[in-house]
């Protein structure tokens, strides 16, 4: 398998890898405009705009977009995070011409039709509606906005419903004026495909576009705080984290196998003294994320209002521990999960599609598996302890309740266990 990079005179990225022995494929194109790229008064556009791609083009309506791929047996999708969009399709092998049209025709002419700008804009407050219906997942929005109080990164990605209502067609194109930019884009592709036919397509279709001013992210600073909404649910909602290091810190490593080692399957020390051995929740796990300057250690579970003072201060006595007793086998095990489950992962074009996309969006390269593999063994036992000893005595928490929670320690009381 060879990954290939070709950059147009624009500054439009082409990455590729060929995968022998496949007959499908999978591309895409990523653009670095995600929820943080936002304004204030534009919360919410970026996922608004990755909805109306699909709602006509040009050349296209919106069933003719979905028939053109589902015709031959494709798949076609996007998302919006708070760094990228992406808009990404699988398909036979000869019939990636067709994908790369359907995909560069949805993110370069979408019309924006009046009508279905009100007809989407049904479909994503019905969203938001159900967002706000789910607790674990409208808590992970609580905890980033008490993490990062007034800044892009602690918005909701859907936007809230004031400003999702506002949205205007000439708002969309302002947008994609704004952000779309070909120095920010990404066509990715691997599976059954030949670089130097995507890069003439890629030209034919991109080339044109127009080079502007490079944009400066608003950097992130975590604050901490807690947000505490008490409701008659049946389960008390409880998510903490802490700050750790961007994806671009190779600390990143060990946050993400400390955060294996004590909250990353059923072998971890939350799993096992939280459920296991007391009973206390269903459902705990810890993980780590990253963004490009900062990044978050984050623990959830789910349990009863009568058991969630409890649950909180057993996981702050949980990374107390792990700071004194951390042992070299959970450390071993932790590097093991996280090297599988990458590994496994790539075995998929889709998966390694959107790897070759991330990778050159953070790094201008896409690293090598070895290169990876080599910083995660680099990670042991002793820097994996010490990190838990930096967190336990500096890290500031942020803590998001939601349910019956009113038992819950407050934020304060959790930080002065956390570094007694």
């Amino acid at each position: 398998m060879s990954v290939q990079i070709h950059t147009l005179s624009n500054g439009f990225r082409i990455v590729t890898e060929n995968m022998p022995g496949l007959k499908s494929a999978s591309l895409g194109v990523w653009v670095g405009a995600g929820g943080r790229h936002e304004r204030s008064e534009q919360n919410g556009i970026a996922h608004f705009l990755e909805h109306m791609a699909f709602k006509g083009t040009e050349k296209r309506n919106s069933l003719q977009i979905a028939e053109a791929i589902e015709d031959v047996g494709g798949y076609i999708n996007a998302y919006t995070s708070r760094e990228m969009t992406a808009y990404y399709v699988r398909v036979l092998e000869p019939d990636v011409p067709l994908a790369m049209d359907v995909i560069s025709d949805i993110v370069l002419n979408s019309v924006f039709d009046p009508s279905e700008v009100e007809i989407e804009r049904g479909v994503i407050l019905s969203e938001i509606g159900q967002s706000l219906d789910t607790p674990d997942d409208v808590i992970f929005d609580w905890l980033q906005e008490v993490s990062y109080p007034d800044q892009p990164l602690g918005r909701t990605i859907l936007g809230p419903e004031e400003r999702v209502r506002s949205f205007t067609r000439d708002d969309l194109h302002a947008f994609v004026k704004e952000q779309y930019t070909p120095d920010q884009m990404v066509l990715s592709a691997a599976g059954s495909v030949d670089h130097d036919q995507l890069v003439k397509m890629a030209e034919a279709a991109f080339g044109g576009l127009q080079r502007r001013e490079a944009r400066v992210l608003q950097p992130a600073v975590y604050h901490g705080g807690e947000r505490r909404v008490i409701k008659d649910l049946e389960q008390a909602h409880f998510a903490m984290a802490f700050e750790t290091a961007s994806y671009r810190n190779d600390e990143i490593y060990t946050a993400q196998v400390f955060s294996l080692a004590l909250g990353g399957g059923m072998s971890s020390r939350l799993f096992q003294e939280v459920r296991e051995k007391r009973g206390l929740c269903y459902t705990i796990y810890a993980q780590a994320g990253a963004y490009v300057d900062t990044g978050s250690i984050t623990i959830y579970a789910g349990t009863s209002g009568s058991d969630v003072a409890e649950l909180s201060t057993l996981c702050i006595d949980e990374l107390r521990r792990a700071a004194d007793d951390m042992s070299e086998a959970e450390v071993n095990r932790a590097r093991v999960q996280m090297k599988a489950g990458m590994l496994m992962g790539l075995e998929s074009p889709s998966s390694r599609c959107e790897r070759l996309a991330r990778m050159v969006m953070i790094w201008g390269r896409v690293p090598g598996l070895d290169e990876v593999v080599a910083k995660i063994d680099a990670v042991n036992t002793g820097g994996v302890v010490e990190y838990a000893a930096r967190l336990c005595a500096s890290g500031v928490p942020s803590l998001a309740l939601y349910g019956p929670v009113a038992a819950a320690p407050e934020v304060g009381v959790l930080a002065n266990r956390l570094a007694a």
